[in-house]
């Protein structure tokens, strides 16, 4: 049985996330840079505070879990992101 050469919906999470890292990483490379500041301008989401403390514990006892989920959507995070649709909608 042959399978179907068609695009890959792996492919585009991947891509989408490593565009999401690459503009993030960008923004805030440029952060200091007066007229490219804009792109490291953004929202922080998170269980716990951003800053790391306060996460969310389970301690058994023997074992103990913490959890914590930070979320930082930037305007060069999103622009990475159209910018890896629009690659994965050129191959």
């Amino acid at each position: 049985m042959s399978r179907t050469l068609g695009k890959n919906r792996w492919a585009l999470f991947l891509l989408i996330l490593a565009g999401i890292v690459a503009g993030s990483f960008l923004g805030h490379l440029v952060k200091n840079i007066d007229f490219l500041s804009w792109l490291n301008y953004g929202i922080d989401f998170a269980i716990g505070n951003p800053d790391g403390s306060n996460v969310v514990t389970l301690d058994l006892g023997a074992l103990a879990i913490h959890f914590g989920l930070r979320l930082k959507i930037t305007v060069g995070s999103i622009i990475g992101a159209i910018a890896s649709v629009i690659i994965y909608k050129k191959i």
